[in-house]
């Protein structure tokens, strides 16, 4: 008997108004794993085919190209015979109706420590809603990048530190070793010393574990979530998601999501999000393919794509 699918928040009831549907998967997601070298972005990608059209360009992929039922996967497309034609053709078919958010998991990070510690904590954080502390965080980002290996001690310390899975309270040996961190940048980039507060960052770390209301500090796809809705929203229309299973897009953080990006009437442009096995959905299958593509070849889908 399969498992329960895990993540939604589907809609009660029919949507009304103006409304589109999209099949959303990611490609690059290592959950807290955010310094990983091997895959340093992470790629969300939507589409809003018709379930007769996915099918439709998935047949003609590989009955044009010679692919296998298992082979619609961005590395053996990539690795096909023909795959440069058959690229062409994928992106083609994609023109208007897809959309790729890329994430830089560095600056990822730096925008969470822009918004936890520098700004308010919230759900809209580092996504368009929030462009005005985007400035802070190039700022500290390029500052930091010229630092050389202490910057990457001082990120791996704040991810240590915000961490909260298999604890209960903030752990006080890696917030001492985060402010270590800190001073030794400081070193090189003397503005760290004021901009972090001991005081409010050990605040801030207790609200982790006791304020729902705060993001969890490690998790990119909501806020790339966000942005995706954000985009076919485009302020006119309410956007239904379909979803590949994501554990990380539970029910309560999805409810939070749409209030973040409601507008004064209280209406989200978010309408809800319907959690689907890639298997059994090809449009989300389309959507695996392209961020796939677009992680491997970023510039290929460079006119479907945006940066954050």
């Amino acid at each position: 008997m399969a498992k329960p699918l895990q993540g939604g928040l589907p809609p009660v009831g029919a949507v009304t108004g103006p409304v589109v549907e999209i099949a959303c998967d990611e490609s690059g997601f290592s959950g807290t794993n955010l310094l990983d070298p091997v895959t340093p972005v992470i790629t969300h990608a939507s589409v809003d085919l018709g379930v007769g059209e996915a099918v439709a360009l998935i047949d003609e992929l590989r009955s044009r190209f010679g692919y296998s039922p298992d082979e619609l996967k961005s590395g053996r497309f990539l690795r096909g015979p023909y795959a440069g034609e058959a690229l062409d053709r994928f992106v083609a078919a994609l023109d208007g109706r897809a959309h790729v958010h890329l994430v830089d998991k560095e600056f990822f990070l730096v925008t969470r420590l822009v918004d936890l510690f520098l700004a308010e904590p919230s759900y809209g954080a580092g996504t368009s809603l929030t462009g005005d502390q985007r400035a802070a965080a190039h700022t500290l980002h390029r500052a930091g990048r010229a630092a050389g290996p202490a910057w990457d001690a001082f990120l791996v310390a704040f991810v240590e530190m915000v961490r909260t899975k298999h604890r209960r309270r903030p752990d006080r040996r890696s917030f001492e070793l985060f402010f270590q961190a800190r001073d030794a940048l400081a070193e090189t980039a003397p503005a760290w010393e004021d901009e972090l507060d001991r005081a409010h960052v050990w605040h801030v770390l207790n609200r982790l574990y006791d304020d729902p209301s705060v993001p969890p500090p490690l998790e990119p796809l909501l806020p790339a979530l966000a942005e995706t809705v954000l985009f076919w929203s485009a302020g006119q229309r309410r956007v239904l998601v379909f979803h590949d299973e994501q554990s990380a897009l539970t029910a309560g953080r999805l409810r939070r999501l749409q209030q973040a990006l409601a507008d004064d009437t209280g209406v989200s442009p978010l309408a809800g999000l319907v959690s689907v096995d890639s298997r059994d959905d090809p449009r989300v299958q389309v959507a695996d393919l392209l961020a796939g593509v677009a992680r491997r070849l970023p510039r290929t889908v460079g006119s479907l794509s945006d940066q954050r």
